[in-house]
């Protein structure tokens, strides 16, 4: 149900990132649905919720995760919204024990942050768009604004789309080209004539080292690929599912 990464196993701090394994969905969101914006039966979702908060040990409320927008915004919270409306940002920084900052994906990078000294801590939605447009940047410069290091931080990218999965059209380089040449790198031919394949986690795991990221560390787990474990938005519209389960990523200071 829960994958913990060595790196992240700190004093004073909880993290997960969570499998589609071990909840109360049905269907194509079985079983441990967490997306809010999902077609799941509502009341599934806050179970499953409230079985990752009990996991992080936060309270139910505590466990926030954004309305991710793919963006390059972040935000410092706290504690929970009011009501329903949550911020449009694809970041989360938090120096408040009992709160739990999730990222939902479902191909897309989850990255989680840590400070233990400073006790700060932040997670990202990384996907295309967010990478390229510094969601990352944005998250450590709000934990600096905090009292973080970036020499002194840890780093993870959690399950996301590998290259092996991941075929872009012929337009999609150039806006990476535009950024820096030197990410031709992250794309290889792909066996259609002018497609690529676009190395996601690459890409991340060289921007938080380029960024001062003291320790980056990739666990190398696709979302596409491994089907028992994750939940994935391109294999579901391969098949054609109307919908698609969401996993979450999410870290804590206790």
């Amino acid at each position: 149900m829960m994958i913990e990464a060595d790196a992240l196993k700190l004093d004073g701090i909880s993290h997960g990132f969570f499998t589609r394994q071990g909840g109360h969905s049905g269907g194509i969101f079985s079983s441990l649905n967490c997306g809010m914006g999902s077609g799941d039966e509502r009341q599934s979702v806050h179970r499953n919720r409230a079985d990752v908060a009990e996991r992080l040990g936060v309270p139910v409320p505590n466990l926030l995760s954004a309305w991710q927008v793919h963006s390059a915004e972040a935000a410092l919270v706290a504690g929970p919204w009011e009501g329903e409306e949550r911020p449009r940002v694809d970041g989360l920084v938090t120096t408040t024990p009992g709160v739990a900052l999730g990222v939902l994906t479902a191909d897309c990078g989850p990255v989680l942050f840590a400070d233990p000294e400073a006790r700060v801590i932040g997670a990202a939605h990384a996907g295309w768009k967010g990478a390229l447009t510094g969601v990352t940047t944005r998250t450590l410069s709000l934990m600096e604004e905090q009292g973080a290091r970036r020499a002194r931080i840890t780093a993870v990218l959690g399950p996301m789309i590998s290259r092996a999965a991941y075929e872009v059209g012929p337009e999609f380089p150039a806006r990476f080209l535009e950024a820096d040449a030197a990410n031709a790198r992250y794309f290889t031919a792909s066996a259609r004539p002018g497609h690529f394949m676009f190395d996601l986690p690459a890409y991340l795991t060289d921007r938080l080292r380029n960024e001062g990221v003291g320790n980056v560390v990739n666990l190398s787990l696709c979302t596409f690929s491994d089907e028992q474990r994750f939940f994935s938005y391109r294999r579901a519209t391969h098949r054609h599912e109307k919908d698609y389960g969401r996993l979450i990523s999410a870290i804590a200071l206790t």
